[in-house]
């Protein structure tokens, strides 16, 4: 029996009107995405403290083949943020010479960002750690397994739109 076992039983003694068997899958996940969050923070720390947030930006960026960079809505729509959480990781970003903020050519009020060379050296080493610290987290499972559980997730994910 795990933490979301112990807890349900709890749950069927106190309140056997409710039936936690969702739990048994949400549960867990909210358990683990916690314990995920704490392993790839950990990871990324070697790397002057960046945090997840940042990578995360960083990465987007570079995922970019073309480095023509984005703007910041672009980047909220891609890492999940809000602007003032958006605006205070770019401006650590920029202190530390990994992005650069630039005339957007297409809106003269807007910005773009893009990656420095300084920024693309820095992203690429801390992907590598990234993609290490990822296959670290995978649980013992067959190539079937995984493959049936990444479609799994793929189905929940794509319910929330």
């Amino acid at each position: 029996m795990d933490l979301i076992d112990r807890m349900n039983e709890q749950w069927k003694r106190v309140r056997p009107d409710l039936d936690p068997a969702p739990l048994d899958v949400v549960g867990r996940v909210l358990v683990l995405a916690q314990k995920l969050d704490k392993s790839v923070n950990e990871a990324l720390s070697v790397h002057e403290d960046l945090s997840l947030g940042q990578f995360d930006i960083l990465a987007t960026l570079r995922r970019e083949e073309d480095n023509n960079g984005l703007t910041p809505k672009q980047l909220m729509k891609s890492v999940m943020l809000s602007s003032g959480g958006m605006t205070n990781r770019l401006d650590r970003l920029e202190q530390a010479g990994y992005i650069a903020r630039e005339p957007d050519p297409g809106d003269r009020r807007g910005v773009v960002i893009r990656l420095t060379r300084k920024g693309i050296q820095f992203i690429d080493k801390a992907t590598e750690t990234r993609f290490d610290e990822a296959k670290n987290s995978l649980p013992p499972l067959s190539k079937q397994e995984m493959k049936d559980l990444a479609g799994l997730l793929r189905k929940w994910l794509e319910a929330y739109g």
